[in-house]
């Protein structure tokens, strides 16, 4: 429960922040160009709100919602999800959105997309003047990774070390060295000491989405000891210290964290015989584990055990780095939309469950912040899609109206709004029932 409460607080918080960032740019812009603002809301209102306030001779009511799908800035004069017919029914006042031109009017509505992207930039510089950017060099470690069912079915196999995806070097491993390998001709790999070349599949993204395996898991390393978990835990009351590296289970050798875990599960609530290394000498000694098969550490990752590389970065110079991560980010982002469009891509979308699942289970602040600039990026990216209802919708609209010389009519305007709040919801309802398909039945 703990667990759950950490997750939806992070994501309630992240979307606060990017709805409310959104519907300023809006806001702001409008204001910018006199145009009038009757309410600005953090999540939906239908029938009543949480809270409301409208300061003394203000024409904006401000408020929080008590559906947390999004939030609004309802602007005077303009078709919008709240559709007020009564009001774009009477004749159009100075300073309604519909009364001021074209250009100023595509201002407003690309503002909130704007917005969004510049907070993710922000968000990323400040990530790297905080904290740095420390990475494990793909090259260092030194046991591999343990592959997935679906790419040791196209030759990888545990312990590969990635290399190269055609003729480009893979550096680190994320999301950018996934895509690089689904999508490229060969991959060079590191493999007992030679390097072996792996033909990929054109599909290979598709298998990856229709199979849901995942990639490669970094935890092929040694189990080194980081923390005890407690002075009462198996391996505190036997001897056990931090630094010590265990090689053998009961005689058996385990040169992974991988191998020496399921040797421990299969021997739950048994007496065991741990060999391990402290200051290069080897030892053993027998304990009992716990229910679960547990002794009670906390391992080393591989960050722990292998040499990484750090950048620091002054303020000045976060801004350019920041950038240019954002920006690559929304590269990766739109070149991966191709794949929604397939069987399976469609398959793997997710609703709030999915975006939750992005959260950790504790809180920590550098991946909070990670995670809420890659979310606004995406935010800003489906918002700026030619859809009705979207910003984008309104956009396509203007755009039209400019390149056409002529405005469409407001109800070919309500009939678009009707039609692309349709499909969002129909979107909604199928992202979030394949959250609740993969819950319960998968």
């Amino acid at each position: 429960m703990e667990t759950f409460l950490i997750k939806a607080f992070q994501l309630i918080l992240c979307l606060s922040i990017l709805v409310i960032v959104h519907e300023f740019g809006h806001f702001i812009f409008a204001r910018i160009f006199k145009v009038r603002v009757e309410k600005f809301y953090l999540f939906f209102d239908p029938w009543f709100s949480l809270f409301k306030f409208k300061p003394k001779n203000s024409d904006t009511e401000y408020g929080v919602g008590w559906l947390p799908l999004g939030g609004y800035c309802k602007i005077s004069g303009m078709i919008d999800e709240s559709m007020d017919k009564e009001a774009m029914a009477q004749p159009p006042k100075p300073y309604e959105f519909r009364s001021k031109s074209a250009g100023k009017r595509l201002m407003i509505m690309v503002a909130g997309v704007l917005f969004n992207f510049l907070l993710a930039l922000f968000i990323y510089s400040m990530i790297l003047f905080t904290w740095g950017d420390t990475y494990l060099p793909l090259k260092n470690m030194k046991m591999g990774m343990n592959y997935s069912e679906t790419f040791q079915n196209i030759g990888f196999r545990d312990g590969d070390i990635l290399l190269k995806a055609d003729n480009e070097e893979l550096e680190r491993f994320n999301s950018d060295c996934f895509r690089k390998v689904v999508e490229a001709h060969t991959v060079t790999v590191l493999r007992e000491g030679k390097e072996t070349v792996i033909p990929i599949p054109e599909d290979m993204m598709q298998r990856c989405l229709r199979d849901e395996k995942g990639f490669a898991d970094p935890l092929r390393i040694p189990m080194v000891v980081r923390e005890l978990a407690g002075d009462d835990t198996p391996a505190a009351l036997a001897g056990m210290q931090p630094k010590d590296s265990v090689v053998a289970i009961n005689g058996t050798a385990t040169p992974t964290f991988y191998d020496a875990s399921d040797l421990l599960a299969m021997n739950k609530g048994k007496e065991v015989t741990i060999d391990f290394y402290r200051a290069g000498e080897l030892r053993s000694l027998t304990l009992r584990t716990d229910s679960l098969g547990k002794i009670g550490v906390a391992v080393m990752s591989p960050m722990d055990l292998y040499e990484t590389v750090t950048r620091t970065y002054g303020f000045f110079e976060s801004f350019p780095a920041g950038i240019q991560l954002g920006v690559n980010t929304l590269k990766g982002y739109v070149s991966d939309m191709k794949y929604v469009f397939t069987k399976e891509g469609a398959s793997s979308l997710g609703g709030f469950g999915a975006i939750g699942g992005l959260f950790p289970s504790v809180w920590d602040w550098r991946i909070f912040w990670e995670r809420t600039a890659l979310l606004s990026i995406m935010l800003a990216f489906m918002n700026i899609l030619p859809i009705p209802a979207l910003d984008g919708g309104h956009v396509m609209f203007l755009l039209y109206e400019v390149i056409a010389r002529r405005k469409p009519s407001d109800k070919f305007l309500e009939y678009a709004q009707v039609t692309g709040m349709f499909i969002l919801f129909a979107l909604m309802i199928y992202a979030n029932g394949n959250d609740i398909v993969r819950y319960f039945f998968k």
